[in-house]
């Protein structure tokens, strides 16, 4: 079969692993950088597809920048304003992150830019926050079907007092925070629903913070952004390991690890998703933390039950660790998982159905048995990196996997095959 990868039976894992750094914190970080008016050093930015997406769109502002590969540093020369596009079409891939942060931030500035993506990034709603960053002035046209993209942006957001949907993705109001205080007028934003993934909200204003902004708010209800401000560069920036691809590795660990070592990342983290060690320590894993890492072995695993609306990526993780616990498990409020890369509630049952695995879905919580016998399975990864990332723990089991389309993972985390092989041992 043609571009698919075949995992063989794995007997147990045992290693260390270096992470490569959060995709999430470095989107934020790069656009931040772009907007002081010095020059930042990011230190560990990952050399994955949405970075690229990323530091390619500030090409088209005139920002300059230099990526080191080799160890991964990016020295950035902000130019302390709101970004302007000298490109009239900027192509996103399916970049749910660029998309949604550029959207805002070429929302101030005079522009006339169209922001552009891949079939599937045309299929993700950006409606509510094209809808809020309308309230405060902005001009943006949809160019096909109304509440997604591709849209055309003009610029002429002002501030103002605006009220926005967040239950559908956090990323919409971690865009119109960080663009907000560069606006001309004070911003006060009023979250109409329940803000889904609110880690993540948590994780942006820590970052702006680094960079001297501080947002206030009122138990994240309302919140409160002065405006004519400008972003300062904290001269370097360190960018902790990424907490999703984590997830992968802790898991390996805590079904079939003699000792896992997951190094760049510590109970500390300022990623919601860091809660997937927890939940694998209280089912039973081994789990150890040390300064700068994360340590798991094997130990016999109780069911999972939890809440995973504040773990998008590493809820899914639990889902495919549910295989090998004692009992069934439930996994609750799981509605954000359909939004992203591509449906990955369908992808996810998909694959489960394909082993023989018995479940159960309804009002947003699923259910999972672990199954008396594995069965050997072609997955589908719909050019999802989550996907095939999940699914190529099922190697653990006594059967052998066949991924498709392996190289999505190129979209977070490209050497993740090679890495999950070095821990790999078979008897």
């Amino acid at each position: 079969m043609n571009n698919s990868i075949v995992i063989n039976p794995i007997s147990y894992v045992y290693g260390n692993v270096y992470l490569p750094g959060s995709k999430s914190i470095s989107n934020r970080a790069i656009l931040l950088s772009a907007q002081t008016e010095d020059q930042t050093q990011l230190i560990n930015l990952p050399n994955n597809d949405d970075i690229t997406v990323m530091l390619q769109a500030l090409n088209c502002c005139k920002v300059k920048y230099k990526y080191h590969c080799n160890n991964q540093t990016c020295n950035i020369q902000g130019n302390k304003n709101a970004l302007k596009s000298f490109a009239e079409i900027i192509f996103l891939k399916n970049s749910g992150t660029a998309m949604r942060l550029l959207t805002a931030a070429f929302s101030i500035r005079k522009n006339n830019v169209v922001l552009m993506g891949s079939d599937r990034m045309h299929q993700r709603p950006i409606g509510p926050l094209v809808d809020a960053l309308r309230q405060g002035g902005a001009k943006i046209n949809y160019l096909n079907k109304k509440n997604f993209p591709p849209l055309k942006i003009f610029g002429g957001y002002r501030g103002g007092h605006i009220t926005i949907n967040c239950n559908i993705s956090s990323q919409f109001l971690t865009a119109l925070l960080i663009m907000a205080p560069l606006a001309p007028k004070d911003t006060v934003i009023y979250i109409k629903k329940k803000i889904t993934s609110l880690s993540y909200i948590k994780m942006t204003m820590s970052i702006m913070k680094i960079f001297n902004i501080f947002v206030q708010h009122n138990n994240y209800k309302i919140f409160y952004l002065k405006g004519k401000c400008f972003y300062k560069s904290p001269k370097k920036y360190v960018i902790e390991g990424d907490a999703s691809s984590a997830s992968y590795f802790l898991a390996a660990g805590a079904i079939k690890g003699k000792n896992v070592q997951v190094f760049g990342i510590n109970k500390d983290s300022i990623q919601g998703e860091i809660k997937f060690a927890h939940i694998l320590k209280n089912i039973g894993a081994n789990i150890h933390y040390g300064k700068n890492y994360i340590l798991c072995s094997r130990n016999h695993l109780n069911r999972i039950n939890v809440n995973v609306f504040e773990m998008p990526d590493s809820g899914m993780t639990a889902a495919i660790v549910a295989l090998f616990c004692k009992k069934y498990s439930i996994l609750k409020n799981v509605q954000n998982w359909k939004l992203k890369e591509c449906n990955r509630i369908e992808a996810i049952l998909n694959g489960l159905k394909k082993i023989g695995v018995y479940y159960f879905y309804k009002n947003n919580n699923l259910i999972i048995h672990p199954p008396k016998k594995f069965i050997h399975a072609t997955i589908e990864t719909y050019e999802d990196h989550r996907i095939a990332m999940c699914f190529s723990l099922l190697a653990l089991s006594e059967v052998s996997i066949r991924i498709i389309d392996p190289s999505c993972v190129k979209k977070s985390f490209p050497k993740f095959f090679e890495t999950l092989n070095n821990i790999s041992y078979s008897i």
